[in-house]
């Protein structure tokens, strides 16, 4: 997977359809062992609602592992519902709980399906989205008298400084894309931008800019 959409922070929303209370959780989570943690916390918090129906995309590997639970809702009512709307919005890393304190009226199999959605749909409206992409991970090393000069090429070029570590030389670890990690390689082999060492970490998702 090239490319997906995520959100930065979880976010809740809540809705009333007739007389049935629908909570959406929405969670950025790494991990499917993540994910179903927060799942069981989840269930336990709520313990005294009728369901808590779920589904998430999360990639792992490289692959997306999906899921999808309606949790004692008619089949195909809740889960899927969502996890088609996280499909089409190409949303991955985010799982989805929506729970419901039924109200004593039935909503039918077309109402649960729009309850559950608009609960999702909700809760992404009120999230600030994040879009991710293939990148890297390397370490450089420089002088001091180097590392104004390097912090404006990484503004001017789109490179993430993510961590700085003050030794004899100043460590830093930054995230770049494909076409920037080229030009880097490039610079540095021409001496266009001053680093003492280049090291490649790993191949990693990063916010695309």
């Amino acid at each position: 997977m090239e490319e997906f959409v995520t959100i930065k922070d979880n976010v809740q929303f809540e809705l009333v359809e007739k007389k049935s209370r629908f909570i959406a959780n929405l969670f950025y989570v790494e991990s499917t062992q993540e994910a179903e943690n927060i799942i069981k916390d989840i269930r336990k918090k709520y313990y005294d609602a009728k369901h808590n129906c779920i589904a998430y995309r999360i990639i792992d590997n490289g692959r997306i592992v999906e899921k999808a639970s309606d949790d004692g809702e008619p089949s195909g009512t809740a889960g899927a519902p969502m996890l088609n709307i996280l499909q089409k919005n190409n949303l991955a890393n985010v799982l989805i709980i929506v729970t419901r304190y039924f109200g004593g009226i039935l909503l039918g199999t077309g109402g649960l399906v729009r309850a559950y959605s608009a609960g999702l749909l909700g809760a992404l409206e009120k999230s600030e989205k994040i879009q991710k992409c293939v990148g890297y991970e390397l370490k450089v090393c420089l002088k001091y008298s180097e590392f104004e000069s390097f912090r404006y090429y990484c503004k001017i070029n789109r490179i993430k400084i993510v961590n700085i570590q003050y030794f004899e030389d100043i460590v830093c670890n930054i995230e770049l894309n494909q076409k920037m990690r080229e030009k880097l390689m490039e610079d540095y082999d021409t001496k266009k931008v001053n680093i003492l060492k280049l090291e490649f970490l790993s191949i990693k998702y990063i916010d695309k800019v």
